[in-house]
């Protein structure tokens, strides 16, 4: 016959869930934080709310974030910035050919970000960042210079290996760009920049502007000047 179990023991347990329901709060505080921010925008929530949704007091919140807006940059590295380092890695690793990487770029983008509520953030910026200059310039710093880096490196690793042609990479990516921010405000804008009698197919619509890109609407693309 086992021995009885102290009070000790069966409070294991119970600490153990304590222990790992404070460990999750930060990941809990983000996903709060993210779903409100998209929601209603930077200036209209408050800290509160995002306690409140986590399930935490405000002093939990301020525990792990100091003031809304170190809240807000911690929801940009977690779920933009942070996966630059994974992006990079697969551009070091990738062997297909240019066309392919820049047509596997845009596809991933969207599953990854442009699909999921991290891309709300994007349009948030864009209606509130001349408001928060200290938090545009974060912004910029963290998703848009790397990522701008990033299509920069496709384009040049196109034109070395000869399979596009040369041309100003600073602005041409702005060619790749503008698909992906046209699906942020189509997906956040309550499809307000199409007509009412068009159905959007995101993965359709960026595999068309990925060879519209690559290749330009002319019907002879191959034909000289």
């Amino acid at each position: 016959m086992s021995a009885p179990r102290s009070l000790a023991d069966k409070l294991c347990p119970i600490r153990a869930k304590r222990e790992r329901r404070k460990e999750a709060r930060p990941g809990e505080l983000l996903e709060a934080a993210l779903d409100l921010f998209v929601e209603k925008g930077f200036a209209a929530t408050r800290s509160e709310e995002v306690a409140a949704r986590a399930g935490v007091s405000k002093g939990t919140l301020f525990l792990y974030f100091p003031s809304k807006e170190e809240l807000f940059k911690a929801v940009i590295v977690e779920n933009l910035s942070g996966r630059f380092t994974e992006w990079n890695q697969e551009f070091e690793a990738f062997e297909g050919t240019s066309a392919d990487m820049l047509r596997y770029c845009m596809r991933i983008w969207w599953e990854r970000v442009g699909s999921t509520k991290a891309s709300g953030l994007t349009k948030l910026m864009m209606s509130e960042g001349g408001n928060f200059p200290a938090l545009a310039e974060f912004y910029r710093q963290e998703v848009v210079r790397p990522g701008h880096e990033l299509l920069r490196r496709i384009l040049r690793r196109g034109i070395d290996s000869g399979e596009f042609a040369p041309v100003d990479v600073d602005h041409a990516i702005y060619s790749v760009l503008a698909p992906m921010m046209f699906l942020m405000l189509w997906k956040h804008a309550s499809n307000i920049c199409v007509d009412d009698q068009t159905q959007i197919d995101p993965e359709k619509y960026l595999a068309i502007q990925a060879e519209t890109v690559l290749f330009g609407l002319s019907a002879q693309r191959n034909a000289k000047p």
